[in-house]
């Protein structure tokens, strides 16, 4: 039996991955400061363990203004740095590629962990902090009003994904993904949802001279590959679509998609979607693999690798997905919450030998 092309290597530029199963960003709110502890070391370095080909971090901010919530990951001081690198070590350590999301949580930011509600923290509480974003309009009702950015502001921030990128760098991540998409930062400054400005960041998706509401992806993708080696692959998160009338469609993706591999900066789209706005989006159906057909789209209509997101728990389906070229990449998320081993058990289901630890052998002998 040949092996299936979900457990073939994938390169990246001078990047190997040893299949084609990446751990997808998953928050887990239980950093203090910004500051990871044993929790990050012993949940990624399982799924490492468990056979994964790249295992992102979850989303992790550039700055204290940029999480999501108190208990966020974040990679803007020297402890964070010295975190991430150990980090990096027990990935490694388990034969995968380590990888990180670098976010800003915009209008999103300074909530309650989603156990707790979901719901913003008061700048009364000494815990909260005051979120920005492109207009003063909140994500929902509970969210406190965002800080309108001015340029000057948008510009440190582009400075602050360069300077977590460079930490990256340093750290040993080897790839690096720019969270452009449910709601945060660059996503609502994309999105016709969120973004009302009436100045060089606003207006259409894409207006003359580098302006319009794609300006601050842009902006930070150059301050980022500035920092981040050309040898190393950098990916971008988008959601696809918003789901509500007047947002962003899936042919605004792909054009984003094509301004970005022109650029020769980004190796890969991971394609998600929603998460502009808390309430108003309407998902027709939620079934597995239901975006799927973005991340297909996007790779045949733009010419780029895919990542392809969302309810992929079944081998066959991952296989599939990969087998067809809808996807280069499968990220699988709640599956490996529920069970760090699935690749292990994918590779045994369908037939493939993974590449393995000797002390995990024994896995897929009986």
């Amino acid at each position: 039996m040949s092996t299936p092309k979900l457990f073939e290597p994938i390169s990246f530029r001078s990047v190997t991955a040893r299949n084609r199963i990446a751990v997808a960003p998953m928050c887990q709110y239980c950093a203090t400061d910004g500051l990871g502890d044993d929790w990050h070391i012993q949940h990624l370095g399982a799924r490492a363990m468990g056979g994964a080909g790249i295992v992102f971090t979850e989303a992790t901010h550039v700055s204290a203004q940029g999480r999501i919530t108190p208990g966020c990951l974040g990679l803007y001081t020297d402890a964070h740095e010295a975190f991430m690198a150990r980090l990096v070590r027990i990935i490694e350590m388990g034969g995968a590629v380590p990888g990180m999301q670098i976010a800003h949580s915009g209008r999103k930011g300074s909530t309650e962990a989603p156990w707790t509600g979901l719901k913003g923290i008061p700048l009364s509480d000494p815990r909260g902090w005051q979120p920005s974003g492109p207009t003063a309009e909140p994500f929902g009702d509970g969210y406190t009003a965002p800080h309108p950015l001015t340029p000057s502001e948008l510009a440190t921030i582009a400075g602050e994904f360069a300077a977590s990128a460079a930490r990256a760098r340093r750290a040993g991540v080897k790839v690096l993904e720019l969270h452009g998409a449910h709601g945060y930062l660059v996503h609502s400054f994309l999105s016709p949802i969120s973004n009302k400005r009436n100045d060089s960041y606003g207006g259409a998706l894409f207006e003359p001279g580098g302006n319009g509401r794609a300006k601050l992806l842009f902006e930070v993708l150059e301050a980022v590959r500035g920092e981040w080696p050309d040898e190393l692959p950098l990916f971008v998160r988008l959601s696809s679509v918003d789901w509500m009338e007047g947002g962003l469609t899936l042919a605004d993706t792909v054009e984003i998609a094509r301004r970005l591999k022109a650029t020769g900066k980004v190796d890969l789209i991971d394609c998600s979607s929603g998460g502009t706005a808390a309430v108003g989006p309407k998902i027709p159906s939620l079934h597995p693999g239901y975006q799927v057909p973005f991340a297909e789209t996007v790779r045949r209509e733009a010419g780029i690798a895919t990542g392809a997101v969302g309810m992929i728990t079944a081998p066959e389906h991952a296989a599939e997905i990969v087998a067809n070229d809808r996807a280069d990449l499968v990220f699988v998320g709640r599956a490996l919450l529920a069970d760090p081993a699935w690749p292990l058990r994918a590779a045994k289901q369908l037939g493939a030998k993974p590449d393995l630890m000797p002390q995990y052998l024994r896995a897929t002998m009986t």
